[in-house]
């Protein structure tokens, strides 16, 4: 029986989908992660604390593991877990990503130099102290411009400024995200700096491949149908395939397969973020992950297959060229948080899910849990999918469930 360590944070979505996607291949999988109380409850006898923000402790915690327990594969399903993965499997000898290209999906202001050096399509950008004065800075700066932190996802932090005072505010703003005690545990270097960058106009696409020794292979585009315009970027829909024309599709792949060349990223998933307008396909984000939260759950294979049996099946060294994804159109909306308070109760879900096309309804926060909203948050209310005939009808459907949907909240 092939044996996985699986590296997850506490907080990710993910866990199940993954133990459930080890069970149908008869893997044994060993969970990392943060705190092993959580842990306990899904795998009881196989499960492994570690601290995420100590990666060289950690690997010689998982080196003890494997000396008892042999691992065939190692796989960091968040950002906060990838870097770990990679030092680890190259310290077990199991096929691994390069850590400084890992390293370099993980700081977005290194992942800019990477961009630049490659003269990828990418917005221009510096990268300054917390400390700074913000009103100094401003008198620089060409507007529209976005202020983001180096380290967080999710577009947490990630604010738009059209003016030196708004860059003044954003500063201040992100300075706070940051200097949060959460926030704080995500990061391992340069946490205390902010990047700003050109305002690239256009619209947004998601790209979901996995890497074969180098070769990118396609899974899906994303399109996003809503504008994400600022001042802050809040996602909601992902519809796929994408209704762009075919040679705008193909100008999606070559920038992402550019960029993961660029950074050096050979084995495993990759997920990038783009923009597209008439001067073509900005790069804005590449990791060495899957698409986050439970929006996998979009992406049906051939034979009931899951994106996380994929990722299985690769990491253990199965072929998977011959795994094709189901044809029908797909979508998922992340339902964003619309104001801060303590949640009450989310009404109408079964009516929700009984609408023509919506799959599912999954709420994932609890009932008398605090909510914040972007850019403060990084947490969605739940997911709806969809399924059907176009990416026209997923998105009505999905759109349709969404309004239908009462979320009581107590400031």
């Amino acid at each position: 029986m092939k044996r996985v360590l699986i590296l997850i944070p506490t907080a990710s979505y993910r866990a199940h989908d993954f133990i459930r996607a080890a069970a149908r291949l008869n893997i044994e999988v060993i969970i990392g992660s943060d705190k092993r109380q959580a842990l306990s409850k899904l795998l009881p006898d196989s499960s492994l604390a570690l601290n995420l923000r100590k990666p060289d402790l950690s690997v010689k915690k998982i080196k003890g593991l494997a000396r008892m327990k042999p691992l065939d594969a190692i796989v960091g399903v968040d950002e906060e877990t990838v870097l770990l993965s990679a030092m680890a499997s190259k310290a077990l000898g199991l096929h691994y990503n390069d850590v400084s290209a890992v390293r370099a999906t993980r700081n977005k202001y290194l992942m800019r130099c990477k961009m630049l050096e490659a003269e990828m399509l990418s917005p221009n950008f510096r990268v300054c102290p917390i400390e700074s004065d913000p009103r100094i800075l401003a008198v620089g700066v060409k507007y529209p411009c976005v202020l983001k932190p180096t380290f967080l996802s999710a577009s947490q932090g990630v604010i738009r400024a059209n003016s030196a005072d708004e860059f003044v505010n954003a500063f201040k703003m992100i300075t706070d995200i940051i200097s949060n005690p959460t926030n704080k545990k995500k990061s391992l270097e340069m946490k205390d700096q902010i990047l700003i960058e050109d305002y690239i106009p256009g619209t947004e696409v998601a790209v979901e491949g996995m890497l074969h020794d180098g070769e990118f292979r396609l899974i899906a585009i994303f399109d996003k149908p809503d504008p994400l315009d600022g001042p802050y970027f809040i996602e909601t829909i992902y519809t796929t395939p994408s209704r762009y024309p075919e040679h705008v599709k193909a100008e999606i792949v070559k920038a992402t397969t550019d960029a993961i060349t660029a950074l050096g990223l050979r084995h495993g998933p990759a997920h990038a973020e783009m923009r597209i307008n008439d001067c073509g396909a900005w790069i804005l984000e590449i990791a060495a992950r899957s698409i986050g939260g439970l929006c996998s759950r979009a992406l049906k294979f051939s034979g009931g297959i899951s994106l996380e049996e994929l990722i299985l099946r690769h990491a253990i060294g199965e072929d998977t060229h011959q795994i094709e994804r189901e044809l029908s159109s797909a979508g998922v909306m992340m339902m964003p948080v619309t104001k801060s308070g303590i949640l009450k109760k989310v009404k109408n879900v079964e009516s929700a899910r009984k609408i023509p096309g919506i799959e599912d309804v999954v709420i994932t926060i609890a009932p008398e849990q605090e909510l914040e909203p972007l850019p403060f948050g990084a947490k969605y209310l739940g997911f709806i999918f969809a399924r059907g005939e176009s990416p026209e009808f997923v998105e009505h459907a999905i759109r349709v469930a969404f309004d239908s949907i009462e979320v009581v909240i107590k400031s």
